[in-house]
């Protein structure tokens, strides 16, 4: 008896142990709404620099140097080395935002229960962003030059839909690939005539992240060389490579309406200082 009542004590059984183990680094590592928060936050700081601080560089003359001459370039430099090197500083950081918002999207796609409702949501957001996104970047309520990055995400996540009804009806065919192409290349069209927020490569840099789902190591490598072109960007990977797979949180509606919400807030900030007359970006 008593030595049945220690194979039963958590620890003594091998097995026991294994599983607890197994749970452990289940819980080890980060969270979905952990990468969601540090998407957020670096969108953010991202935002502050291109909204807000740019606006003080143009009302200080940036735009009126004269890069012939240097006198009056190290001059500007000497009276705003803090503000322009905060701003490059805050743009460096913002390009980590992205690349995990396209995986994040390829996490979405791959477990939401009715991808047509998420393609919907996606687009709606991006709708309802529009206003504050081209108050904040241009000044203006609507603008049709440049679109926000929700429309990036609905491309892609259009183009894997798309992807993903080829390989479950006409996957193996000979002319499957071409297939394919095509359809990647359409969104990618779409979203560069649409002249969305990175536009047709932000699409190709989603689909890459699908392509690789499956192999996670070979999605972050690959990342790192479709977002080379973009100095911070592959620091995104280090977040992504200790993703646990779970969910984290449940705040999906906070993280949607915080992109609307900050864009409108940045806007009212620089009408409060005076500086909303100033281009941004």
């Amino acid at each position: 008896m008593e030595q049945n009542m220690k194979q039963n004590i958590p620890g003594q059984n091998g097995n026991t142990k294994q599983q607890l183990t197994a749970q452990t680094r289940k819980l080890r590592g980060i969270s979905g709404s952990t990468l969601k928060l540090i998407a957020v936050i670096t969108m953010i700081i991202d935002h502050v620099a291109a909204g807000v601080l740019i606006r003080y560089l143009f009302r200080n003359g940036i735009h009126d140097l004269d890069i012939n001459n240097m006198s009056a370039v190290n001059q500007w430099m000497d009276q705003n080395a803090a503000l322009f090197s905060t701003y490059n500083a805050m743009r460096l950081i913002g390009r980590i935002a992205f690349p995990i918002y396209c995986f994040l999207l390829v996490q979405g796609f791959e477990y939401t229960h009715n991808r047509l409702k998420y393609a919907a949501r996606l687009l709606m957001f991006a709708v309802i962003s529009e206003i504050p996104f081209d108050l904040l970047f241009k000044g203006q309520i609507l603008e049709f030059g440049y679109q926000n990055v929700f429309f990036t995400l609905f491309f892609g996540l259009a183009v894997m839909m798309g992807l993903r009804w080829v390989e479950e009806n006409l996957g193996g065919r000979l002319f499957t690939p071409l297939l394919n192409l095509i359809v990647i290349a359409a969104g990618m069209a779409a979203a560069q005539l649409a002249k969305t927020d990175y536009a047709a490569i932000g699409v190709l840099c989603i689909v890459v992240t699908y392509l690789f789902r499956k192999k996670k190591l070979w999605q972050i490598v690959s990342g790192c060389i479709v977002f080379s072109w973009e100095l911070t960007a592959p620091l995104a990977y280090i977040p992504i490579a200790f993703y646990n797979g779970k969910r984290g949180w449940k705040l999906k509606y906070f993280f949607y309406l915080v992109y609307p919400v900050h864009l409108f807030l940045l806007y009212l900030i620089c009408m409060g200082l005076g500086i909303d007359s100033y281009p941004a970006m």
